[in-house]
């Protein structure tokens, strides 16, 4: 959502050099607002004994914020408050009251299962829950990554073909609203994530 911010640092600056610095700006504060939300998860050794109940919990409470976002569609007002120069704080924020980072957790679990059902971190000890902290540390960084690069070039890619080819013009012409879009997806990976943790057999 934050590729326009991309392309308006550009247009006002007035040289195409301040798009690639506005889209890092933005990536870093995705993936601080990512590794927010994995990190507490990737500590928790009860994962291994309350997996699926996690699994279910995050996945009805991914689906509850985008039956929230779908209700209520109003935009926070203080990301409008946030200064065009820091970037990348607006860009952590949207991303915190948006649920992005809340939308991985049901994935991230469901990922981290085969890792997690390894016999040999089933072991009680100190070693072994700091082996799979170890490994869940790893894992969320992993997750974090792989998903701001994603979000990152589908951001590029909109920023760079809407300010060398279609222009200011055409977006202001043509802008519609991500947000029900984007609460249908929230409910959908809740959906999935519950409902597959629920038929999964331990």
């Amino acid at each position: 959502m934050g590729w326009p911010l991309a392309v308006s640092a550009a247009l006002m600056e007035r040289r195409s050099s301040a798009m690639p610095v506005a889209l890092v700006a933005l990536a870093g504060g995705h993936f601080l607002a990512m590794l927010a939300i994995l990190l507490p998860f990737s500590l928790m050794t009860a994962l291994v004994t309350w997996e699926r109940e996690l699994r279910i919990g995050a996945g009805l409470l991914v689906l509850s914020m985008g039956l929230m976002l779908l209700i209520y569609r109003r935009h926070p007002r203080f990301l409008a408050r946030v200064p065009p120069s820091r970037l990348a704080l607006w860009s952590f924020l949207a991303a915190m009251a948006h649920g992005a980072g809340l939308m991985l957790v049901p994935i991230y679990l469901g990922m981290g299962m085969e890792m997690e059902s390894d016999p040999s971190m089933r072991d009680a000890g100190h070693e072994a829950a700091s082996a799979l902290m170890g490994n869940n540390l790893r894992f969320a960084l992993l997750v974090a990554v792989v998903h701001t690069a994603a979000m990152s070039l589908a951001g590029s890619g909109l920023a760079v073909v809407t300010y060398v080819w279609l222009g200011l013009r055409f977006l202001s012409r043509s802008w519609f609203n991500l947000d029900v879009l984007w609460a249908l997806s929230l409910i959908l990976v809740g959906f999935i994530g519950a409902g597959t943790a629920l038929i999964q057999t331990r």
